[in-house]
């Protein structure tokens, strides 16, 4: 306890966790644990045979190596400290890695949001006008798309964490989170924050619904031209594959929508901890299955790459 509260005044920060260790820390350790290394196999094959295979070097897969690499990243990013702080049992973070995680995590949350909606752009144009593809979604075009995401994010993320980092905390440096998150940490700080607040509804007014928008849109035009195939099975199929990307989509959406756009009066430091567990840990184990590894392009490659291995 006296350690804790040595910690308390200094410069590290506490991070509260999310389940007590005392009563479900070998058990949740071992879950997401699991989960943290099951998502970065499964990305990192993703990006080995997009970057093999000459066939996977199209838009679509362009984004999906950029997603599965901010889903790297993501994860990498949170889960080893959470792991880590379980097993010493001290919960303590440091300024200097409080400040990188925000970082980190700002940059990859708000470069996925865009990179998402490219993705739906993406598919809009290759099921709505196939013909046109080549034109309006190009090598080129999907690079300044993918670079636009990502700076994007870069920009909006050094603004937030350098802001954070300046505020001034008095008292407990306990953050009720399992990493650092902003509307967690503004809690701690002792002056008024209701105006950089205002600013964070407006950023996230820019990176949720704004993209939101254009994926809805983007998936309403596509099951529209699927209504008109005559194929039976090809609609199964196209209906199969956009139910899964929304389903994703909207758990994705939807967790940080409630967590940064919603008044902080309706939502307690427990549920912000919950919600952040959709986008944070499931959506990076489930983005490479749902968006690839269904994919028959996909398992092509695998089998492809798979063979050459054993050969050798």
């Amino acid at each position: 306890m006296r350690e804790e509260n040595n910690q308390t005044f200094g410069r590290d920060f506490i991070l509260l966790g999310l389940l007590d260790p005392k009563h479900f820390g070998l058990l949740f350790l071992t879950l997401i644990l699991i989960i943290y290394m099951v998502t970065i196999m499964a990305n990192t094959v993703l990006i080995l045979l997009i970057h093999l295979d000459t066939r996977l070097h199209t838009p679509m897969y362009v984004f999906l190596k950029h997603l599965s690499f901010m889903d790297i990243l993501n994860v990498s990013n949170i889960i080893p400290k959470m792991a880590s702080n379980y097993i010493s049992g001290r919960k303590s973070i440091t300024f200097t890695e409080c400040g990188l995680q925000i970082f980190i995590y700002a940059v990859c949350v708000d470069s996925e949001c865009l990179i998402l909606a490219a993705m739906s752009y993406d598919r809009y144009i290759a099921i709505c006008h196939p013909l046109r593809y080549s034109v309006l979604m190009n090598n080129r075009i999907s690079f300044i798309l993918a670079a636009g995401c990502w700076l994007g994010g870069i920009i909006n993320s050094m603004i937030h964490t350098t802001y954070v980092l300046l505020l001034p905390f008095c008292g407990t440096r306990a953050i009720d989170h399992f990493f650092c998150e902003i509307p967690a940490m503004l809690k701690l700080s002792c002056v008024d924050t209701s105006q950089y607040e205002e600013g964070i509804f407006v950023s996230a007014a820019i990176f949720l619904p704004i993209p939101l928008s254009i994926i809805l849109a983007s998936y309403g035009q596509i099951l529209r031209s699927v209504l008109h195939m005559k194929s039976v099975e090809a609609q199964k199929k196209a209906f199969s594959t956009c139910s899964s990307h929304l389903a994703v989509v909207t758990m994705y959406y939807g967790s940080i929508i409630f967590t940064y756009m919603i008044p902080k009066s309706y939502h307690t430091p427990g549920q912000d901890k919950v919600l952040a567990i959709p986008y944070m840990i499931l959506a990076p184990l489930l983005n490479p299955i749902i968006y690839s590894l269904r994919n028959k392009d996909v398992l092509g490659a695998l089998k492809k790459v798979s063979g050459k291995v054993f050969t050798y």
